[in-house]
């Protein structure tokens, strides 16, 4: 909430505190203001509790962050597995800077073996100057 804000923008901040409330009753809201924003907390973590108290023993593990449309989604459609699809194997074997570099590419490790489901050619690697096949139906 508070990571757009830059040190000058604090200072200026105090500076215009300072000048509007004074150095005499700029403690005195601190503190109460410190005093407002725990009490809104506690509130907040007791209605919390209330929620999973009334929900009962068996979301006892629940949490509110579950409830986010991204988190939900994610969780329901992929099961909370971080990778289900397997696409990090795929991201970890292609190598980007040899694409951007117009060099040929190379052969990484990790990387899966994408030529037995092509559906034609021989996955053999391509002639130096060789165009890679056309598929009308793939475009």
């Amino acid at each position: 909430m508070f990571s757009d804000i830059g040190p000058l923008e604090v200072v200026a901040l105090a500076v215009m505190a300072i000048v509007i409330f004074g150095p005499d009753k700029l403690p005195k809201l601190i503190q109460d203001t410190m005093g407002f924003i725990r009490k809104v907390r506690s509130f907040a973590d007791s209605a919390k509790d209330d929620i999973r108290s009334e929900l009962g023993p068996d979301f006892q593990d629940f949490e509110f962050t579950d409830l986010h449309p991204k988190t939900f989604v994610r969780k329901q459609l992929m099961g909370g597995n971080e990778d289900p699809l397997g696409f990090k194997e795929l991201k970890d074997g292609l190598d980007f800077k040899s694409a951007l570099n117009h060099e040929p590419p190379r052969r990484v490790a990790a990387a899966p073996d994408l030529t037995k489901s092509a559906p034609t050619g021989t996955g053999a690697p391509l002639a130096a100057g060789e165009r890679p096949p056309f598929d009308l139906d793939a475009t």
